[in-house]
């Protein structure tokens, strides 16, 4: 489970100025969910997804793993912390000259993990996400759902009990984009993972998610359970979802 209160995020410009991108963010993802993160483009998605990641600091509140606050951490301690949260971006990043198994294997090789069990666990991603036989195969060789997949279970090489998705369908083809939402629901099942996934793409909202968050200004001014939400046309999330179907992006 992750816990997110009262989360806010500032830079100081050159001239001394402070600039808030996010402020005050409440948001809570239990195990075994897949809450989407909603919102145009400046709405604080990007950084919201930095900071979850611990790839920045908050300037205020907290950000809490199965209770343990992992947002006031450094040096080791904070290393440690992102073994629990699992990031996928937009593009896979995968290493070009190392195969589909060898990428996945090196977070456990960083660790110093012995052989054996790097064996073992990158075989049991492999089949997770369905490219067993796409063990020996380099990213060049996979199309572009494949080397997602194989993104994904790097990211989960550590078992973590959060996964981070940012924008992880954008890019892809439709039935790419279907085969990796019909993966981050398997995992979440499998192994009781809460999930984050933000995105642009309301199609990926209606068909992975199990509850919608919506970001605007650096504040979250929606939330709800989305089949709650859909059952309910006439509210004003109702007209935003009717919106969000018809035209399957986000529009500014």
């Amino acid at each position: 489970m992750i816990e997110i209160d009262q989360l806010s995020k500032h830079y100081r410009t050159a001239d001394g100025r402070v600039t808030e991108v996010l402020k005050a963010i409440n948001l809570q993802v239990p195990q075994a969910n897949i809450t989407a993160v909603v919102g145009p483009s400046g709405a604080g998605k990007s950084t919201l997804a930095k900071c979850i990641s611990l790839l920045e600091q908050p300037s205020a509140g907290s950000i809490r793993v199965n209770g343990s606050d992992l947002s006031r951490l450094n040096g080791e301690a904070l290393r440690r912390a992102r073994r629990s949260i699992g990031t996928v971006f937009q593009s896979s990043a995968l290493l070009q000259r190392k195969s589909a198994w060898e990428n996945i294997a090196l977070p456990l090789r960083y660790l110093g993990v012995v052989e054996r069990d790097i064996s073992a666990r990158v075989g049991e991603l492999l089949e997770s996400v369905g490219l067993s036989h796409k063990a020996k195969a380099f990213p060049e060789q996979l199309s572009g759902g494949q080397r997602q997949r194989i993104g994904i279970a790097r990211a989960l090489a550590l078992r973590p009990c959060v996964l981070l998705a940012d924008e992880a369908t954008s890019g892809l083809d439709p039935e790419a984009t279907v085969a990796v939402l019909d993966l981050l629901k398997k995992l979440r099942d499998d192994y009781k993972l809460a999930i984050v996934l933000i995105t642009h793409e309301m199609d990926a909202v209606r068909q992975a998610a199990d509850a919608v968050a919506e970001i605007r200004d650096g504040q979250i001014v929606q939330y709800g359970v989305l089949k709650q939400l859909l059952a309910q046309p006439d509210s004003s999330w109702g007209n935003v979802c009717s919106h969000w179907w018809r035209n399957l992006a986000w529009r500014n």
